[in-house]
């Protein structure tokens, strides 16, 4: 019978150096999209029940295999960690990944009323056994101060913008006889449009001042965009190369001492 601490290991995916651990990520990898494959049709076959019922079972036997070993995922002492480990947030999510298999087994059970909701929560799950979805996780946690502060400057920024174009575009629209930005919201909405360059064309001035400051606001919101996608791809590369040298530290066998 396998210790814990060897059930930690097959089921972690950081330790995927056996072909045991290997294949329980591929089983799990197999058991998320097999669970998520029903959710891209309206008509719900068969062959969807069984997809929904394997996935969910596999994922209750997931979940109590990581709450049997709470310990060594979080690094806490028991028994706190098996107090803390439901709550934590993929837990949760694992939590909520298993609640539809309640409707699927007793459809007249109705506390669960929405069970396709609850199922597109496995999508998150990938998190776990995707590894570069993972690092850019890392990568946001270790950069989260420079990322909220740059996110905080967005919104600022669409604050004012919406401000200015709000009162600077006073012109009526001739198709609905109304004023462009009727609302403020309306201002803010194509604000945060213009500073993301999505531009969808449902909004846009029609004075020339609303034009003069569109394009101030265009060339400025690139500018932003791109301040994130800078530190995200630096902490990307710093974050692979960290992690290979640990890797290489692992495979290096120590040198004995003279």
């Amino acid at each position: 019978m396998l210790s814990r601490e060897e059930i930690y290991k097959l089921i972690e995916p950081s330790h995927k150096d056996t072909l045991a651990s290997r294949a329980y990520n591929v089983v799990m990898l197999v058991a998320i999209i097999i669970g998520i494959v029903p959710l891209m049709f309206r008509t719900y076959y068969k062959l969807f029940w069984w997809f929904d019922l394997i996935s969910s079972l596999l994922f209750i036997v997931d979940y109590i295999l990581r709450w049997y070993t709470a310990d060594y995922i979080s690094g806490r002492k028991k028994p706190m960690a098996f107090i803390i480990h439901p709550f934590t947030p993929m837990a949760i999510i694992d939590l909520l990944s298993i609640l539809p298999i309640f409707h699927l087994l007793v459809p007249s059970f109705k506390l669960f009323r929405v069970p396709r909701l609850l199922k597109i929560l496995r999508v998150f799950k990938i998190i776990r056994y995707f590894e570069p979805l993972e690092i850019i996780l890392s990568v946001i946690r270790k950069q989260r101060q420079i990322l909220l502060t740059v996110l905080s400057l967005a919104i600022f920024y669409i604050f004012v913008t919406a401000l200015i174009m709000f009162h600077a575009e006073e012109d009526i629209n001739p198709a609905t006889g109304k004023y462009l930005f009727d609302t403020y919201f309306d201002a803010f909405y194509w604000a945060a449009c213009t500073l993301t360059t999505v531009g969808y064309g449902d909004l846009y001035p029609i004075s020339t001042l609303g034009r003069a400051i569109s394009i101030v606001s265009s060339m400025v919101g690139i500018a932003i965009i791109a301040l994130p996608s800078g530190i995200v791809t630096a902490g990307y590369m710093d974050e692979l190369r960290s992690r290979k040298e640990a890797k290489e530290k692992q495979q290096t066998p120590d040198l004995p001492e003279n």
